[in-house]
Formats: C-alpha cells, structure tokens, sequence
C-alpha cells in the first residue's frame, strides 16, 4: 500500500513569521552601447548600425561585480560620425575586423550566463542609462536584420529612472547622465580611464552600488518591459485618446499591414489595436497611418524615426491627435467590436465577392488548409445600411501561418468572380463599416439641413421624373422637346437641372410633374427616348429625393449617398427682402405660382430680413454646387427671384425706379452676354416700356478672376 505524500513544506516555526513584501533583485547585467552616428540622446535617431556593446554583472544581494566585457561590432555602413570618432576612437578598419551583431549577441549571452553562475546569481536583468539602447538601437537594428533576439532584451531597468525614484529632488530622469549621477552622489570616478564605453560601465556599476547601501524603499523591483509582438483589438468612438500619445506616419507602401508598422517603431510599446491605417475615398490604403502609443515618451521616441526607411522608403513621422485616431479607428457597431473582441488574430481582406455568397461559399473557397476562426463566426460580411452586401468581407485567422496560406487565394475565382484577398487592421475594418455606415437611407433620412431657394411640397408621393443621362450640352429647350406632350403636365419652376462641383452639367435633371400619374405616365413614355445620340433614362422619384439631390446629395441605384464634394462652397451674399404689395401678373397668370414665389412691386425696403441659401462657410458643409432652372417657358427662373440689394437700387436712374413692376436681379450672367440675350430670357414676361433702359448693369469696379462675374439687375 502506497503511503500518502508528505504534507508540503511549512514556515520554519523558529523563523521570523514575517516576510520581506519586497524581495532582493536578481542579477544585474550593466550594459552600454555606442553606434556609428549620433551618441547620448540622439542615440539611434539617425538610424546608424551599433559598433560598440560593454557590459559588467553585478550581484545585489552580495555586492559583487564580476568580469567587465567589451566587444566591437561588425558595421554594414563602416563611416563614422565626426562626433563618433572623437569620442570613441576607433576606426573604419578596426569595425571591419569585428565580428557581425549576431555573433557578437551570441557571445553575450554565453559570457554573461557564465559571469552569472560565477556569483551565485539567479536571472538577470539588464540595466541601462535610459532607454535609447534597447528601444532605439538593438531592436529597430535586429528587425532591420531579420534577428531574433534573446528574452532578456525585451525587459531591462532604466538606471535614471531608478535613480529618481531614490533622489527625487535631482533633475528629471530624462535629463540625468551618469556624470551627474555620480557627481549628485559624491562619488570619486576614475578621471584616467579614457577607453570607451569602459568609464560609463564602471561608473554605473558603482551608482548601483551606492543605492543598494543606502537605507531607503527598494530598487530594481520592477523592470520595464519592451513588447515582443503588436495586439490587435477594437478601438470604440467613446473612446478619450490622449494627442501627446499618437503620431501619424507618412509614405507606407500602399501593401503595408499594421504589423509591418509595428515593425516599422520596433522597440516601442505600441497600445492595444493602436495602428490604424488610413483609407482614401475609394476605400484603399493613401500610404498613412496613424499609431497610438502607450505613454507620451513612447511617442517621443516615434518622432526621432523621422525618414526612418520601412525597405526602400523613407517614413515620414508627424505628430497627430487623439481625435484623428477616434475619427478613422473607432467604431460604433456591436457586430463590428464582437468580431474584433477575439485576441491574438490576423485579418484578411477579401474583395470582389459575388453578392450571392454566404459564409458557406466563402469557407469552400479558402480551403481546409486554411480554416477561418470560429467557421461563419470568424467572417465578417460588409453591407449596405439596406442589408445589400458589398462584395467585401473580413476573415480572421489564428495564426500567420494561416493567413499566409489564405493569401494563396488572392485573385482565386469563386463562381465567376476573382477574389482578391489582402491583409487587414482592426482600424481598416471601423473604416469601412463606418464608411457604408455613413450612407443612409431615403426613409432614414432627417429633414434637410439646408434650405432650398424654392418652394417644395413635402412628402414622399413619386410626382417628379428623374433624368440621368443627359447630353452635357442639353438646354431647357431640349428637354421640353424630348418631353414632348408630359411638358405641359410640369409644375411651376418644375425643372432643375443639376451641376457638378466644378460647375457644369452632370447629365441629371430633375422634373416636378403636376401628380404622380402623370410623372409615372411620362416616364413610361420617355425612359430610354434619345437625344442627341444618347438614351435618357426617366424614373419616377419623390420630392424628398429630389430635394436631397439638389442640397448635395448623390441618388444612385443603391440608395442615397453624402455629397462627395471635398471643399466648402462659399455661401452667396445675404440680401434683405421688400414689402409684399400687389403684383402686375394677369390673375390667370398668378393663380399657377404659390404666393410665395412671387414679389412685390414695391422698391421701398422694410426692415432687412436676411435671406441666405446655404450656410456660412465656417459651418464646412460639403456639397455640389446645385443650379435650378425655370420650366415651363413662361415660368420665370427662380434664381431671378433673388431681391436686388440696395448698392444694386443706388445706382440705378430715379426715373427707372418710379417704374411699376417686379424688380429681379439676375446673378451669374456670361461677361460676352448682351442686350438681346437678355432680353430672350424675358421673352415671355411682362417687361417694362422696350427701350433697354429697364437694364441695369451693375457697378463693374475691376475684379480679378476669383471675384463674382458681371451682374445685371432687370426691370
């Protein structure tokens, strides 16, 4: 019979029951390093190779150092800086018989594993005045090299750090060096010693040991940790991200992934999911990122990599704000921050899936060679705010491994359609959800934020006609003709026609029809009529969609979009308005205008009431630039209808403004226009007595080219 285990070992009851909460340090390697270019603080900012690596152990609980070591390392780029050559003392020709980094780390380890043994020590940690060494130096280098570095490098103690903790009064950390550090303590160094890197190594050693007698809290207790690989994860638009912890990084090849960055600022710890990559308006990548460290000195560091190279290109590094990285990584969606909550995964991109395909199609295509996260739960479908799919889809993957094999598939067909496939971000998937997320639909939409220079009856019923695919050089005229026998069915200023953002036409018009009937009737029998060698296409629309057009909106077969406008239009000048008295329409006429779009005969302004079509620019609304025209001919152009402002009324005759009748102001008129232009437009009005008189021009003082054009105020 087996006896049972001796119970575990228990506290010696001689002992002192009460036990140190702050156990003795291990090992201590003191390190020191010096590369080809700059030295002290700029120490790696120039991206030059390491030359020079000296280290000593120490032992803190028994106060004993062991041998002190000094290697030269091997240089790819063997010149070195004035600034490097007075200090050290060596030369091209003495780097060149050097050993290379690897080598040289490999001996490390071997002599301080030994060095270690020799005093009775446990692990070790290294220990370095500040942290341009390891986090500026060792790890951007052994990247660059493709080198695999020990455990012990990804953790160390900052000797500045831990000397102000123990002296508080002294300068701040950042701004120690061992001279001052030595010289705050009163320690006696050796002046003769001019090999270097030896002096700062002997001169370390004795700063630790003058802390480790010295009665106060302990040291050395808690090292400070370099990250070994990027984490992925969600970022939130709740989120508050600190500006002086972010950075954006300029001329990434466009292929880059967020570990290619993370590669990229090696050394630096960067926060959880704080590489975003920035996405142009066709959804691809423009070369920019924005990278979110853990604490503003991580930040620093970031900066001093300025034209750093990522291979052939060099990446420029700026300072960014926290509300930048919100914008483009954070994300509202539920669905989006469960698919992102998984740790530890790579993302893939796929594009170009046929609308069809479900997660059942999307596994078959990636193989079992490959297999997605979790099946159907690891893919991602984006969809249009409707639920119509995109074609796009994130995948997520357990390893590299994986993902490399996935990445076989790129431009693989599933049904008849390639797939393209690309590696992903955590940023880039808030981007694109968020960028479908942003088109909403007719239903969802809220009133119109911009007024429209016309009246609209509201509501949903599809009583107006949409024409897309006009000839550019269509007039009114034209679609009159190309409407045939519906123009006489059109409402009262019923036709608008709609300009890009530079200014001309876009091939759409949009016709209010008296009811839907008739617009449905009109579409029946216009869709796909020609004009001018080109089928236009006539669909029955509401007044709510047109409307939305005309402020700036795009409406496509997939629903309605934001204006795709990127620079502010400026508002137009804010005019006041005249006292309504009666018109001089024929009643038959009048009866076929609402009320409002009428304007009096009076001149005599009352108190300015400020009408203004589009905002302020300091609002920075985004939209195109909208024209609206009259329709049928006797309807007078409603831009016409904007009042003249009173510098317009002070420059005209007296006798003129004794005249009865309805004063417009036409803005936008062609320099080369003349009198019998003019008078065209006004055919079908009532104008005053045919002498031409009745036409103003306005005060034309010399203008350069960005000014208003020529303006013409009619009677």
């Amino acid at each position: 019979m087996t006896p049972p285990p001796p119970p575990p070992p228990g506290p010696d009851p001689g002992a002192d029951s009460t036990t140190d909460p702050c156990p003795e340090p291990g090992s201590l390697v003191v390190l020191f390093g010096a590369t080809a270019g700059a030295l002290g603080p700029d120490l790696g900012s120039d991206e030059t190779d390491l030359i020079l690596l000296v280290w000593q152990v120490v032992e803190p609980q028994s106060r004993q150092v062991g041998t002190l070591h000094k290697s030269l390392v091997r240089a790819e780029a063997a010149a070195l800086s004035p600034q490097c050559r007075e200090a050290s003392g060596l030369s091209a020709d003495s780097l060149a018989q050097a050993e290379p980094l690897d080598k040289v780390l490999q001996q490390f380890s071997q002599l301080v594993s030994r060095d270690v043994a020799l005093l009775g020590g446990g692990p070790y940690v290294l220990c370095t005045d500040g942290q341009q060494l390891l986090r500026q130096v060792l790890h951007p280098e052994a990247s660059r090299k493709n080198l695999v570095l020990p455990d012990a490098f990804f953790s160390y103690y900052d000797l500045r750090r831990e000397f102000n903790m123990q002296h508080p009064s002294t300068s701040p950390a950042k701004d120690l060096t061992v001279a001052t550090m030595a010289q705050d303590l009163g320690l006696e160094t050796d002046a003769t010693e001019d090999d270097f890197g030896v002096w700062e190594v002997k001169t370390m050693v004795a700063v630790i040991l003058h802390l480790l007698k010295e009665p106060s809290s302990p040291l050395f207790l808690k090292p400070e940790v370099i990250k070994q690989k990027y984490e992925t994860g969600p970022c939130s638009k709740a989120d508050v991200v600190d500006s002086e912890t972010v950075v954006r990084a300029r001329g990434l090849p466009w292929q880059s992934s967020d570990q290619d960055v993370a590669r990229f600022f090696k050394g630096l710890n960067i926060a959880r999911g704080g590489v975003a990559l920035c996405l142009n308006a066709q959804g691809r990548r423009n070369g920019e990122a924005l990278i979110r460290f853990v604490d503003s000195e991580q930040r620093d560091l970031a900066l001093q990599r300025h034209k750093h190279h990522m291979g052939v290109r060099y990446i420029e590094v700026y300072k960014a704000t926290g509300e930048e990285f919100v914008k483009i990584a954070g994300g509202t969606s539920l669905e989006v921050a469960r698919f992102l909550s998984r740790e530890d995964q790579v993302i893939l991109r796929l594009r170009g899936l046929p609308f069809s395909a479900g997660p059942t199609d999307v596994l078959g295509f990636l193989g079992p060679e490959c297999p997605v996260t979790g099946g159907a739960d690891g893919l991602l479908f984006v969809r249009h705010p409707d639920g119509r799919p995109t074609g796009d889809a994130f995948a997520l993957f357990a390893c590299e491994e994986l993902a490399q094999a996935a990445l076989r598939r790129h431009k693989g067909m599933l049904g008849k359609r390639y797939i393209e496939l690309f590696r992903s971000t955590a940023a880039e998937v808030q981007q694109v959800l968020n960028r479908y997320a942003s088109s909403p639909l007719l239903p969802t939409l809220t009133a119109p934020l911009l007024p429209i220079p016309f009246p609209l009856a509201a509501g949903t019923g599809r009583d107006c006609v949409r024409l897309r695919g006009l000839p550019y050089t269509a007039t009114i005229e034209d679609i009159l003709g190309f409407l045939g026998e519906a123009a006489a069915d059109i409402r009262p200023h019923g036709v608008h026609m709609v300009l890009n953002q530079q200014g001309r036409p876009s091939g759409d018009a949009f016709i209010q029809m008296t009811s839907a009937e008739r617009a449905l009737a009109a579409a029946h029998r216009c869709h796909k009529k020609m004009m001018k060698e080109r089928y236009v296409e006539v669909v029955p629309c509401s007044t709510e969609e047109m409307s939305r057009v005309l402020i700036g909106g795009t409406l496509g077969r997939s629903g309605m979009s934001p204006p795709p406008c990127k620079l502010p239009c400026l508002s137009p000048p804010t005019y006041a308005t005249f006292q309504a008295t009666p018109t001089l329409i024929p009643t038959e006429t009048a009866a076929l205008y609402p009320s409002s779009a009428l304007l009096s005969a009076a001149r005599v302004p009352a108190a300015p009431s400020p009408v203004a079509y589009y905002p302020g620019p300091a609002t920075q609304l985004y939209m195109n630039y909208t024209a609206y025209y009259p329709s049928p001919p006797v309807s007078p152009t409603t831009v016409g209808y904007l009042t003249t402002p009173p510098a317009a009324l002070a420059s005209a005759p007296t006798s003129v403004l004794s005249q009865p009748g309805a004063l417009v102001r036409m803005q936008g008129v062609p320099y080369t226009a003349g009198m019998k232009d003019l008078l065209s437009v006004f055919q079908a009005y009532q104008l005053a007595p045919d002498d031409y008189s009745s036409l103003i021009p306005v005060g034309d003082p010399p203008r350069t080219v960005l000014q208003a054009p020529k303006e013409w105020v009619c009677l």
